[in-house]
């Protein structure tokens, strides 16, 4: 049951970054380049420069199969409220001070392009 649960999040997945703009990955390929890599990394696997002044380590975002258990809104809420919103690191900062609702979901649909397009850890 449980394997047919994140299968099928899986295809939902994929189905809404298909759904998503190019342009609208782009802008979150920009933002997330702005924002997010000193944590998770140019690459988006976890290894931003701050790692090493971190006890816990970043989201590898290129790990599909814990990405897939990851919704949408999940991801919207965490990027905005901080990763302590959906019980993560509370090292995850709030970005709804910097970030419009627009920006924020633009992140989340590149954050299903990147995990989607890499290959399966």
């Amino acid at each position: 049951m449980i394997r047919k649960i994140i299968i099928s999040m899986s295809l939902l997945a994929a189905i809404q970054t298909a759904y998503a703009s190019e342009d609208e990955i782009e802008a979150g390929k920009i933002l997330y380049r702005t924002y997010c890599t000193q944590c998770h990394g140019i690459e988006g696997d976890g290894y931003g420069i701050n790692v090493a002044d971190m006890e816990v380590l970043p989201r590898d975002h290129t790990d599909r199969k814990e990405m897939m258990t990851r919704t949408d809104k999940d991801l919207f809420k965490a990027i905005k409220h901080g990763g302590k919103s959906v019980d993560k690191s509370v090292l995850m900062p709030n970005w709804d001070g910097n970030l419009s609702d627009d920006q924020i979901s633009a992140l989340v649909q590149y954050l299903r392009s990147l995990c989607c397009t890499q290959k399966q850890k």
